[in-house]
């Protein structure tokens, strides 16, 4: 049987050849993630504040909550993307995703208690964690290799585009509106309608299927996985256990002396920084090559954790906010397609295993964080730093790109 896929395009162009364009799917899937996120964060901007002061929801409750979504967005994806390899069918799995998730924002639509909030958050956030590792293999295999981290760039830029537009919009609401229970129902209506439209537009992507893997068992298709990958795998976990939640930078800049408002203002610049330089960073990738940019990554992540050792002052939160969307962008989209370089086989297997382990480990990053953060902010963001560091070390010893 053919295992390396049906539609894979990772050969390299001949020398002296054009660069291949840009593949016309790769705007249609980010356009399915831009309205799905423009959906998506319109409601999670408002979602503490309505769980808790609308529907009555405690503090405990609300952290209880966003850490089981956290758990959720991450549980499903190494099934999904064994699925994906083994049928050798992409596109059913990602509208699968996404429709999940759509569904699930029809439960704001009938419910605004504590029970019905609770579900619908958990559940959101499984759709995306199914939807993910059959979709960045599909993406994988309509990118050709010399533009496969200019591809990946666009469309992360084009997903965190949603991400700056939604709250924007749910701000123009609640501004125009008023803040009532009323309004909130509106914006969840308003914020459904782009969610519909996003599986609509992925209906019509022409899917890209592979060569399936019918006989292949889910224990299996890990033992097969390459020995790339698996060594990309420890560098990963160990840079995962240093990367804890945004929210630790938010309230650093709140004890500098931002207020709420400018902390809001900071978090969107930490987009637009990251929609802006997306596609930069993909194509510098594809040419000086994908590791370096992975390595360049940590490298950023570990330099801004110990710049926030010693910041104080508002210049260098707004400087630290601006490259963190740097970092983001390489984080979120180069490391996919790095994995796409050294995994042929199977994409979709490796993209699950992947964010499945990070996502495992983003949790008790976060918690080990707020342990050291009550003893000392600074330890919180040395121990980043320095666990950066070993992964750069643990990469560059072990060369998964090899």
């Amino acid at each position: 049987m053919d295992t390396s896929g049906s539609t894979d395009k990772t050969i390299a162009s001949a020398p002296g050849s054009k660069p291949a364009k840009l593949h016309p799917d790769i705007l249609k899937l980010g356009l399915v993630s831009f309205l799905t996120d423009l959906s998506s964060e319109m409601i999670f901007s408002v979602f503490a504040v309505f769980f808790t002061t609308v529907a009555g929801a405690s503090s405990a409750l609300l952290g209880l909550i966003e850490g089981m979504a956290d758990f959720s967005s991450s549980a499903l994806n190494y099934l999904a993307g064994w699925l994906s390899d083994r049928s050798g069918k992409r596109k059913i799995f990602t509208i699968a995703g996404y429709a999940f998730s759509t569904l699930a924002k029809t439960i704001l639509l009938v419910s605004s208690s504590i029970a019905g909030m609770a579900v619908f958050r958990v559940i959101e956030r499984l759709g995306k964690g199914f939807r993910g590792p059959p979709r960045d293999a599909w993406l994988s295999s309509i990118a050709s290799r010399e533009n496969r981290g200019f591809s990946f760039g666009v469309h992360k830029a084009l997903d965190k585009a949603g991400a700056v537009l939604g709250p924007l919009a749910a701000y123009g609401l609640l501004s125009w509106l008023g803040e009532s229970p009323s309004t909130y129902r509106i914006l969840f209506v308003v914020a459904f309608v782009p969610a519909v439209l996003s599986v609509i537009v992925l209906g019509l992507v022409k899917d890209q299927p592979a060569a399936p893997r019918q006989r292949q068992s889910i224990t299996a298709s890990w033992a097969l996985l390459s020995p790339r990958f698996k060594r990309f795998l420890i560098p990963a976990a160990i840079f995962s256990l240093a990367y804890f939640s945004l929210g630790f930078l938010l309230l650093r800049a709140h004890n500098v002396g931002f207020s709420v408002t400018e902390i809001v203002l900071l978090y969107a610049l930490f987009n637009i920084t990251c929609v802006l330089v997306a596609p930069g960073v993909g194509k510098l990738g594809d040419r000086i090559g994908r590791k370096h940019i992975v390595l360049l990554g940590y490298a950023l992540y570990g330099l801004i954790n110990l710049w926030m050792v010693f910041a104080s002052s508002t210049w260098e939160i707004i400087a630290v906010f601006a490259i963190y969307g740097f970092f983001y962008a390489i984080e979120e989209s180069q490391s996919k397609a790095f994995i796409a370089d050294i995994e042929v086989a199977q994409r979709a297997t490796a993209m699950g295993a992947y964010s499945f382990v990070t996502g495992v480990l983003y949790l008790p990053a976060s918690l080990a964080a707020g342990a050291l953060w009550a003893v000392m902010p600074s330890y919180a963001f040395g121990v980043a730093a320095l666990l950066s560091l070993v992964a750069i070390v643990s990469f560059i010893v072990l060369r998964p790109e090899r």
